[in-house]
């Protein structure tokens, strides 16, 4: 089942959390829903940063704290960075357009998802990123069909 499928990924500084988030963008084919959550200070926005910056996207990539959500339309489908942190009430997402948002065009990386708990549903990639001894600790969870073969890719591009 998709959901029992989990990777881990050791990541020691900013340099490789971005490269992390190239990659990930890399094996990302079209539009999906990928959460990230984590403690303040553990990589969300340096991952999403990376993942952009590898498409040409070098000045403006900021976590979205007080608009809640930044469109970066790409080449093969668009990216919606969404940043939870100061969400109110999950319903909230509604009056921002979330659903909009959920179609094959449209890669949703959100931070923060426990701030809509409930509401989210249809993840297909879950990143927990924590601090360890060695830098931060990534645990992939896939939801989908979709992100268990998003895992597979990222295992083959780490391994290759």
């Amino acid at each position: 089942m998709a959901s029992e499928l989990m990777a881990t990924q050791l990541i020691s500084n900013e340099q490789e959390m971005r490269a992390f988030g190239a990659r990930l963008l890399s094996v990302c084919d079209h539009g999906g829903v990928i959460t990230l959550s984590g403690e303040l200070g553990t990589g969300k926005t340096t991952l999403v940063r990376g993942a952009l910056q590898s498409q040409g996207i070098v000045s403006g990539v900021r976590s979205p704290t007080y608009t809640l959500v930044e469109y970066y339309p790409l080449d093969r489908f668009a990216v919606a960075h969404f940043d939870l942190y100061r969400l109110g009430d999950a319903e909230e997402l509604e009056y921002l357009g979330y659903r909009d948002y959920l179609n094959p065009e449209t890669l949703c990386l959100i931070e923060w998802p426990q701030r809509a708990e409930g509401y989210l549903n249809a993840v297909d990639l879950a990143i927990e990123l924590d601090y360890d001894d060695a830098g931060r600790r990534l645990k992939l969870v896939a939801g989908s069909d979709w992100g268990a073969g998003l895992i597979a890719r990222l295992n083959r591009v780490e391994s290759g």
